[in-house]
């Protein structure tokens, strides 16, 4: 019996046998040496027959287990949405930038939805920072990368460290130059149409001036304006600023520039730059201000506020616009000191982009019904911009 406790289920069959022979040996006598010779080999060939029979039973689990992984690898393939393997590396030009930081809050929440991950990474407006970052990306094996490029021409250099490695790529919200997103057949962008957003900037003053002929200070039918520009060389500057005077002349009203000058899109720096204007041509001159996006409107507003306008007096009050509709220009908006804006879609860009970067690392074809956007020549989606004025902007207040 202390085999038992010895042993596990072979154990039992031991111990059975050996009380059998105990028992022939009381009836049996001299037969005892020959069963103990015996038993054992009984047990071992039960041992054996049970061990082939369990290799038998493997073999079958085997072949289901088999069929099994197919099931999943089948079930896998056709569902072809699973994404939790997916990682998207993004860079973005900078993370003070209010808008972009709409955008980023938005590729984060598209992220999750999706549930693929992404690392947003900060270049902070320094290119070679940003090149650094996309080996980086490279070197960790993601899927696909989503670029907010510090400068749109220099693109060519990170889509060539992509093409290298097959590895689909999406700018956005500043567009390469149309050469290098022709020089590889797995890169996209996803923006807006920069002279859409001028000319909506501009059709705002035209209707401000309209409705209220007394914004013509001295009468002359000529709107005395001063611009506050983004980066030189940015597509979205040059356009805005282009098309915003040529919608105010398309609009009947002849326009001269006052002064204009360079903001970086920095709220701080077009605040200074208002007040040199202010100082150089008089606010007695001034009848507009036109600004390539809001966080430079406010800067213009601060130092118009410096002044006592634009903070509640209807004759000490000079229309200023921008483009992005933030919050703060909103907020602005509903307390009177911003005429108007334009939304630049920071939630449809951010998603978008997502959505363009999950398809691409899935090898799908990029189109309406892969990412749920028009594709235009294979390889743009735009998002349209909408004007902002006081009759709709508690449309976008949150």
């Amino acid at each position: 019996m202390s085999a038992f406790a010895r042993r596990n289920p072979l154990g039992i069959i031991w111990i059975e046998a050996t009380i059998v022979a105990e028992i022939h040996i009381t009836h049996l006598g001299g037969f005892m040496i020959k069963l103990k010779k015996l038993l054992p080999m009984v047990v071992v060939a039960t041992m054996i027959a049970g061990s082939m029979t369990g290799c038998g039973n493997s073999g079958s689990d085997t072949k289901s287990d088999s069929t099994d992984t197919g099931k999943t690898e089948a079930t896998d393939e056709s569902k072809g949405e699973d994404t939790s393997n997916i990682l998207i590396g993004s860079a973005i030009y900078k993370f003070d930038d209010t808008f972009m930081t709409g955008v980023r809050t938005a590729m984060e929440n598209q992220a999750d939805e999706e549930g693929v991950k992404i690392e947003l990474v900060d270049s902070q407006n320094k290119q070679p920072t940003q090149n650094e970052q996309v080996d980086t990306f490279i070197t960790k094996g993601v899927n696909a990368l989503a670029i907010n490029p510090v400068d749109r021409t220099a693109a060519g250099p990170i889509i060539e460290k992509a093409k290298a490695k097959n590895l689909p790529i999406v700018f956005l919200n500043r567009e390469p130059e149309e050469a290098d997103m022709n020089s590889y057949d797995k890169v996209w962008y996803v923006g807006a149409k920069a002279e859409q957003s001028g000319t909506q900037s501009g059709e705002i003053i035209v209707d401000y001036f309209k409705a209220n002929p007394e914004a013509d200070k001295n009468g002359d039918g000529v709107i005395q304006y001063v611009m506050l520009q983004g980066e030189p060389g940015h597509q979205d500057a040059t356009l805005r600023t282009e098309y915003s005077i040529k919608a105010i002349e398309d609009g009947g009203f002849k326009a001269e520039k006052l002064a204009a000058d360079t903001a970086m899109w920095d709220k701080a720096k077009a605040t200074y730059l208002m007040k040199a204007f202010i100082t150089g041509q008089g606010l007695e001159k001034i009848e507009a201000v036109l600004c390539n996006n809001d966080d430079m409107a406010l800067g213009a507003i601060e130092a118009l506020k410096a002044e006592g306008y634009n903070k509640g007096d209807a004759s000490k009050y000079i229309p200023v616009v921008g483009v992005d509709a933030t919050a703060p220009a909103l907020q602005a908006m509903k307390d009177g000191s911003l005429l108007g804006t334009v939304l630049n879609d920071a939630e449809n860009q951010g998603k978008a982009t997502v959505n363009v970067a999950i398809a691409a690392a899935q090898g799908k074809e990029i189109n309406k019904d892969t990412v749920g956007y028009d594709v235009t020549d294979g390889k743009y989606i735009w998002i349209d911009y909408v004007k902002v004025t006081q009759d709709n902007y508690q449309d976008y207040l949150k």
